[in-house]
Order: C-alpha cells, then sequence, then structure tokens
C-alpha cells in the first residue's frame, strides 16, 4: 500500500471522532478500489466527500481514486469532472492524470478536448522517454482519425526519436510516409526568423526586399577637368574658413514601454454571474461588468475567455484550459489573470465564488458547490510560469445565504499573498459593496476608466479606482489591494 495510506492510518488516533468515522469511508473504499470492487469504491468516496467533518487534505486522492474507478467502469463522463478537481487541487500525479482524461475525452469522441489533454501530459511527462513516445503515439492516432495527418506525422518523427525502436511508431511512420505525407517544414527559409508561440507562427522576414530583376544603378563620381598644359597653375591660397560640423551627434532613443514589454503574452479567464435563484439573490450588474471587462482586456491584449451566469461545471472546466495556457506560458513573459463578478462569501478562512447553480442549504455544501479561491484559484496561479498574478474580485456583496448566516463572515476576507501576485477587492476585507445602479457596478465602472489611461503602473491604476471609488460613495466604499509583484505591469502603453 502506499505510505500516504499508512500516514493516514497512523493519525487516526489523533483525530477527533467525527474526522475518525468520515476517513473509514475513504479507508473502505480504498479497499474496494484495490480488490476490483469499482462501484463499490465510487459509493464509499461518495460519501466521504459530503461529510463536512472529512480531513480535506485527503480530498485531492479521493477525487483521483473515484476518477479511476469511474474510468475502469466505462464511466468516462463522470470520470472527466473528477479527473479535473484532482489537478485543480494539485495532485502529484497530474502528469497521468492528464493522460488518463485525453484517453476519456477520446472514448467520448471529444477529440479536442483529448488534444489539449495529451498535449498538457506531454509537458509534464515529456522529459521521460518511454512516456513520451506513449503519448506522441497515442495522439497521432487521435490526429489520423481527425484528419490531420501531417500533425500526426509530426508526432511520430518525434516519437521515433524518444523512443528508436518502437515498432507501433515505426509501421504508422511508414504508412504515412508511403501515403507521401509531408510534415510540416520545420526549417525556416534562407534569411528568414521565424518564431512560434502557443501554435501561432508570426514569420519576420529578413530578406533583401527590392523587386526581382532590379539592378543597382551606378555611382556617378564627378571629376576635376583636366588642367590645360599651358597654363600655369594657380597658387592656392590656405583656406581660414572654420570648419563647421554638418552631421549632429546620434542620441540613442530610448525604447517604449510597447518595445519593452512587446514578447509578453497575457492570459485572462472573466466570469461574470447575475442569474443566481431567488433563494440566493438575483444580481443586476455582474454580466455587464465581465463582459465590457473582456473588452477592455482585449484592446489590452489580452486573450481572454469570457463566461456568464456560469455553473460549477463550466468554471471548473475553464479554471483547467486557463491553468493550460499560463503553464505552458514563457516564465518571464506571461502574465495571467482572473476576474469575477458575482456572489462571494468568506468561510474558513476562504473565500469562495459562488456558481449559479449552487445549491447551498447547509454549511457543507459550500465547498462542495463553491470555488475555493485561494486553493483552485491563486494557487494554480502561482505553480504556472506566470511571471506576474492578477487577482480581481468584484464579488464582495451580502451573503447570499442566510441560512447558514452563522459560519459565514461578512463580506470577502484578505487571502494569503501568493508568488508574483496582485490581489485587488471591490471594498475592505470583512465590508460588502452594493451592486451598483447603473450599467456596471461602482468598483468595476471606476476600474474600467482607470485601465483606458495609458502609461499608468498596476499600482497606480488601482490607487486611481480607490480615490474615485471613496469619493462617488460619499466614503462608504473603500476598495483594498494587495501585492508583493516584481516588476510592473501597464494595463495601456504610452
Amino acid at each position: 500500500m502506499p505510505a500516504y495510506f499508512f500516514r493516514f492510518v497512523w493519525f487516526l488516533c489523533l483525530l477527533p471522532l467525527g474526522v475518525s468515522a468520515q476517513f473509514k469511508y475513504y479507508e473502505k473504499g480504498y479497499d474496494q478500489y484495490t480488490a476490483g470492487k469499482y462501484t463499490a469504491a465510487i459509493e464509499n468516496f461518495s460519501l466521504y466527500l459530503t461529510k463536512n467533518t472529512r480531513d480535506k487534505a485527503l480530498d485531492p486522492e479521493v477525487f483521483y481514486l473515484r476518477a479511476l474507478a469511474y474510468y475502469k467502469t466505462n464511466d468516462f463522463a463522470h470520470a472527466i469532472p473528477d479527473f479535473e478537481e484532482t489537478i485543480l487541487r494539485d495532485h502529484a500525479n497530474k502528469g497521468n492524470i492528464y493522460w488518463f482524461k485525453a484517453k476519456a475525452h477520446d472514448k467520448l469522441g471529444a477529440s479536442a478536448d483529448a488534444i489539449d489533454a495529451y498535449s498538457a501530459a506531454l509537458r509534464l511527462l515529456g522529459t521521460q522517454s518511454e512516456p513520451k513516445a506513449k503519448l506522441l503515439y497515442e495522439r497521432s492516432q487521435l490526429y489520423v482519425r481527425t484528419g490531420q495527418l501531417p500533425l500526426a506525422y509530426d508526432d511520430l518523427k518525434e516519437g521515433s526519436l524518444a523512443a528508436p525502436g518502437n515498432a507501433d511508431i515505426k509501421r504508422e511512420l511508414d504508412k504515412l510516409e508511403k501515403q507521401g505525407v509531408a510534415s510540416r517544414s520545420s526549417t525556416p527559409d534562407a534569411g528568414t526568423s521565424k518564431t512560434t508561440t502557443a501554435g501561432n507562427t508570426t514569420t519576420v522576414s529578413t530578406k533583401n526586399t527590392k523587386p526581382a530583376g532590379t539592378q543597382s544603378l551606378p555611382r556617378t563620381e564627378t571629376k576635376t577637368p583636366a588642367a590645360r598644359k599651358d597654363t600655369a597653375p594657380t597658387k592656392k591660397e590656405p583656406d581660414t574658413t572654420p570648419v563647421v560640423a554638418t552631421t549632429l551627434p546620434v542620441v540613442p532613443t530610448q525604447p517604449s514601454l510597447a518595445d519593452e514589454y512587446k514578447n509578453e503574452k497575457r492570459y485572462a479567464l472573466v466570469i461574470g454571474n447575475s442569474a443566481y435563484p431567488k433563494a440566493v439573490g438575483v444580481l443586476k450588474n455582474p454580466v455587464n461588468d465581465a463582459s465590457d471587462m473582456a473588452k477592455e482586456l482585449q484592446a489590452s491584449n489580452f486573450d481572454v475567455t469570457l463566461l456568464t451566469n456560469a455553473t460549477y461545471g463550466q468554471i471548473r472546466a475553464a479554471l483547467l484550459r486557463f491553468k493550460d495556457k499560463i503553464d505552458a506560458g514563457d516564465k518571464d513573459n506571461t502574465v495571467a489573470l482572473f476576474y469575477f463578478a458575482g456572489h462571494g462569501v468568506r468561510h474558513e478562512e476562504e473565500n469562495y465564488l459562488v456558481p449559479v447553480d449552487a445549491s447551498v442549504e447547509f454549511e457543507d455544501d459550500i465547498a462542495r458547490y463553491c470555488f475555493p479561491t485561494q486553493r483552485m484559484v491563486l494557487g494554480n496561479m502561482e505553480r504556472s510560469n506566470a511571471r506576474m498574478n492578477i487577482v480581481i474580485l468584484d464579488a464582495c456583496r451580502n451573503n447570499p445565504f442566510p441560512a447558514v448566516n452563522r459560519s459565514l463572515s461578512g463580506g470577502l476576507g484578505e487571502m494569503r499573498r501568493a508568488r508574483g501576485s496582485f490581489i485587488a477587492y471591490a471594498t475592505a476585507p470583512g465590508s460588502v459593496a452594493a451592486d451598483g445602479g447603473g450599467r456596471n457596478g461602482l468598483y468595476t465602472q471606476e476600474l474600467l476608466k482607470a485601465m483606458r489611461k495609458p502609461g499608468l503602473t498596476i499600482e497606480q491604476v488601482f490607487k486611481e479606482v480607490r480615490a474615485n471609488v471613496l469619493r462617488l460613495s460619499a466614503n462608504k466604499q473603500n476598495t483594498w489591494d494587495s501585492s508583493n509583484i516584481v516588476g510592473e505591469f501597464y494595463f495601456k502603453f504610452n
């Protein structure tokens, strides 16, 4: 049995009675899983996850084992969400989890999702020759089935380098070569510089741009007529005219902000939830706020994913795609931004974002149906390759779950600052903000205005937002932000 199993068994004597009782569901589920009784294992793992007194540190492993049990019973539709939960909760085996997820998507006929999952698995396992070759082979066969033969050929060629003796790769490679499939050229033309970023190729020509057949004109020289032989040479007087320099010294120009950040890749996930059930509280502005924020971020060169009135499953899938993008980014040139407008609650030292389908009747429903911002949003951004992580929360409205009011704190709490993070709140920790009377909430309204001003650093943008929100709310709403970023960020350049 794995070491974590014995460690948790040893901890049982130290746990409160309720936690110890809940652990038995995990223990029983684990034994059933190892015995091949997958349906029974699923039942016990599910019971464990419903218990509020469980040790939540074990949740990633429980989701993983339940996902595998679903997978082994060919219930791929339920396996995929559990695999996604496991990845977002930072399970140590993420490379293989992506691999299983790719196979599950393939079984369901979701080819594009399967290819994305294979690519993520390759990113994590690609340093090991045998797993790399297997992943490339499987992805190549998916490309073949979807008619993308040049991509299949590329994968097989790369796989043959990782595992020269792999008979399956050799056989499939021979088939494509007999069909005359030519791989995409990976060698740039002479005199051409080619840069590939996230699947988009930008070609910068360095060739001579003179039209073909054009010849250079000969240089014209001015000759001094020869002196006449019968004329005495005239004695030339020394020139006493002072020499005046006609060429000014070249002053090097300072690179513009746009030049300095021209290689920066920016990714944003923007969510706005308004259409909550009446019991939770319908909100007027968040969808407008998110839509306008998405447009403004696109104008600031962000690759934006926008979700409106999103369910738990839609948010989970979007977070996973967002994580994949920033994980694959250049560490020194990637910026990640997450924006949420809607209901948010503070529970057990964690801020939760509320999907539109959240069904919260009891305290333990919050962790089950809402998204923990610190663990599953900011935590995954921090573990990515982004040089800067920006989280903007316009989600500090009144408690949407009066039935569990005693367990909730007023407003959102200040999160622990993660590496390279800038975290902004519509109002100070423990306070609440109004939804707003116009098209946008007051906070997002002022944020959009400040973001449009060129040359402001991120700190200057949010200071301006704070000053304006305080003024317009008659000092009732005090925005808040915290930061430990290194370096600068500009929404708009000069």
